[in-house]
């Protein structure tokens, strides 16, 4: 398909990064990717065709070592994604297995990369979590940087493009988005990725609209297009008419606006009209995103996901190499809380990070507690490492994917092993750290009173909870429209929980993706709920949102959001109660 009669044209994909950009589409090709040829080796040249392809490697190597070591200074808190990357050139599960096919199959290079490539890329693809089923794109970006120095390809020079445009591309890679110059690029739109990806993250670093996963943008766009990227809505318009460029270039101004005042008042705190305090803080998946915390105004880390330590490598990562990560954030955070989330993995004794083949459904298959508690080794190493962090900061220890008191009972006592050893070894740790659990289950909640009698406090993870409770995959299209967090059950749930902690006097926070949406603000205050965690982007919005309402007024909302059995007819019971100051502040929300 093609746009051939400039028609104003919208696609749909992922919002990666919010904001909204104008202006010139500039496509990215690639050359030599893809590999349509498959031929046999002679043994007496096979020496030669194993040695082409670790030339190959070598040669992809230096070009991210050189991308490295020039990358503009507002990306260097990522440059540990790009050294990962350097890590996986190397990886036992991507360099090992292709020369043992190249070997075995007497195949081509580039065949057995491919085939290679595809066997690990399902093996993501069937992992439960969506953080680590993006990893993906990081073992396919580093395949195609090998693939396109094995076929001799042209790379494309993000770096050298001069001109202020907005990039199109079936993907780009984190070595590619790193190459990006503010004064040049605008925004990009890709085909593929998702938000949990690692070029995702980087968008958001460079705070530049970003929209993934649209399909068929190649398809469409043509160089030189006119196209609007809207980030936060995750939609691109093609070849707009005069009045969606006037429509646009009105909200630009009025997001850009919007954005400098939330984000100058983000240090004050999340203070109510009617004088009470909200802690809101922010969720980070890598240590250098603990800066950006610091800079929306997070009064903390309230997760700390620690999943990425144990990707890409063939074993668990060693106690120091642990510690050394934690300690880093908590230090920097400190007196501040950091609530560091224990593995949330699913996999086999050989790769920590890849799920069991057998596994028809990971995600209700072994996750969270449940592979803690059958890799009690690696959960004691881990517990030891947050415990000697502890030592440096203020630090919580958070439990994921409970569904039963008894994993509260199992961990606990791993936990007392794990305090019982360091004692013996005369290290330091806090011997007052809090244990609490996430609830994202909806037995957890349920038992949630149960739960309260060994725990210091409850962590709503909304993103599983909503998945769970609903039956509602929210990464299928089919169904994504069910995914609604603004459902009644899922406001029951929320609401029992809540009661439930402030009845057995433990502390109860948000950290799924609800608490980032300021349209559920009003709901959540008069439920009760004190203390977020989010994104860092959303840090300032929320808190704005908190000191526009008093909790007098949304405790009375509640009793009537309560009665309603849809959630379009609370949804609209938002708009019609707080519709001015969601439209005052929040317009794009629309």
């Amino acid at each position: 398909m093609s746009n051939t009669d400039d028609k104003e044209i919208e696609l749909h994909g992922i919002s990666a990064s919010p904001g909204i950009c104008i202006g010139k589409a500039y496509l990215v090709g690639k050359e030599g990717v893809d590999v349509l040829e498959k031929y046999f080796i002679d043994q007496n040249k096979l020496q030669e065709e194993v040695h082409r392809f670790k030339a190959a490697v070598k040669s992809a190597k230096n070009e991210l070592h050189g991308i490295i070591k020039t990358m503009p200074e507002d990306l260097r808190q990522d440059a540990h994604i790009l050294e990962a990357h350097m890590v996986l050139f190397e990886d036992k599960m991507l360099y090992g297995r292709t020369l043992e096919t190249i070997e075995k199959e007497l195949v081509n290079a580039e065949w057995a990369l491919k085939i290679v490539v595809s066997d690990v890329k399902a093996m993501f693809d069937n992992m439960a979590d969506s953080y680590l089923r993006g990893r993906a794109a990081d073992i396919i970006h580093v395949s195609d940087s090998i693939m396109q120095n094995l076929a001799g390809a042209k790379v494309e020079n993000i770096a050298a493009i001069n001109k202020r445009v907005i990039l199109i591309a079936s993907d780009l890679s984190p070595a590619e988005t790193s190459q990006i110059q503010l004064e040049k690029i605008m925004g990009f739109v890709t085909d593929h990725g998702g938000k949990t990806s690692h070029t995702g993250i980087i968008a958001q670093t460079l705070e530049i609209p970003a929209v993934l996963g649209t399909d068929n943008a190649t398809s469409i766009i043509k160089n030189d297009d006119i196209i609007i990227v809207d980030g936060t809505a995750g939609s691109v318009i093609i070849n707009p008419t005069d009045q969606t460029l006037i429509q646009f270039e009105e909200r630009k101004e009025r997001y850009e606006s919007h954005k400098a005042n939330i984000t100058r008042d983000s240090e004050l705190p999340a203070e109510t009209a009617d004088g009470i305090c909200m802690e809101v803080m922010g969720n980070i998946e890598l240590p250098e995103e603990v800066v950006s915390v610091i800079n929306y105004g997070g009064d903390g880390i309230g997760l700390y996901r620690t999943e990425f330590q144990y990707l890409s490598r063939p074993d668990f990562p060693s106690e120091y190499e642990l510690f050394d990560r934690y300690k880093d954030v908590v230090e920097v955070m400190a007196p501040k809380p950091v609530t560091i989330r224990t593995f949330d993995l699913s996999g086999d004794k050989k790769v920590a990070y890849v799920s069991r083949s057998g596994d028809a459904n990971p995600a209700l298959g072994l996750r969270g507690i449940r592979y803690c508690l059958q890799k009690p080794d690696a959960f004691m190493t881990q517990l030891r490492a947050v415990l000697r962090a502890s030592a440096f900061g203020h630090v919580r220890i958070l439990l994921p994917m409970v569904s039963c008191h008894e994993e509260i009972i199992a961990a606990k006592n791993i936990f007392n092993k794990a305090t019982d050893s360091l004692a013996k070894e005369g290290v330091d740790f806090d011997e007052n750290i809090e244990i609490g659990v996430m609830i994202e289950v909806p037995s957890a909640a349920i038992m949630a009173d149960v739960m309260a009698t060994d725990v210091d406090f409850f962590s709503i993870g909304t993103n599983d909870l909503i998945q769970y409770s609903l039956a509602v995959d929210r990464v299928n299209k089919d169904v994504a429209y069910l995914y609604q967090p603004l459902h009644p059950a899922i406001i029951r749930m929320i609401k029992h929980v809540i009661d439930v902690a402030k009845d057995k006097g433990v502390k109860v926070l948000m950290c799924g993706e609800m608490a980032s949406d300021p349209i559920n603000i009003p709901i959540l205050l008069g439920l009760g709920m004190e203390n977020f965690s989010m994104n860092p982007q959303s840090i300032p919005a929320v808190k704005s949102m908190i000191r526009a309402l008093t909790v007098k007024d949304t405790r009375p909302f509640v009793q009537k959001v309560l009665k309603e059995s849809s959630s379009n007819a609370i949804i609209e019971l938002v708009q019609d109660t707080y519709g001015s100051i969601l439209s005052d502040k929040f317009y794009y929300l629309d």
